[in-house]
């Protein structure tokens, strides 16, 4: 069994639109929030902020903590590979430091990314996003609800 892994993410939310990494794999398009793996010694702030830089090639102010989700791979659809993966996910709300940016690319993508995109919030429910209720509470204003659990 592999150890949990923590990860910080980036909620970036512009003109009704949230900012996402598009990745091409075996089953088509998906869409991710930017951020990833926290280093040792690295806070989570920290951890969002190089992230961003390394997968949208733009720096972020990183406010407030809005959700921690849990993943656990054996309770989802790609249990059959990663049944062995925990990760504990934080998401932050940022902005971009330049809001007017027009070019994200970063200096370490993802695997299988192949694009940043601006996702209008009202079509989030018609993309394949993970976590997709993250996408959801974005359209419910006033949500409150940290913790999560584990979810999709």
């Amino acid at each position: 069994m592999k150890p949990i892994r923590n990860s910080a993410k980036a909620v970036i939310v512009l003109d009704g639109r949230l900012l996402v990494i598009r990745l091409e794999d075996q089953y088509g398009t998906a869409y991710v929030f930017p951020g990833g793996g926290q280093e040792k010694g690295e806070e989570l702030k920290d951890a969002v902020a190089r992230e961003c830089l390394e997968e949208i090639g733009q720096a972020v102010n990183v406010g407030e903590l809005l959700h921690i989700r849990e993943y656990i791979g054996k309770n989802h659809e790609f249990a059959e590979w990663d049944a062995d993966i925990h990760q504990v996910e934080f998401y932050f709300a940022c902005s971009l430091i330049d809001p007017e940016a027009t070019v994200f690319e970063g200096s370490n993508p993802d695997d299988h990314q192949v694009a940043v995109e601006w996702i209008a919030l009202e079509e989030l429910s018609q993309i394949r996003l993970y976590p997709k209720t993250i996408g959801e509470l974005l359209l419910k204003s006033g949500s409150s609800s940290i913790y999560l659990g584990d979810l999709n």
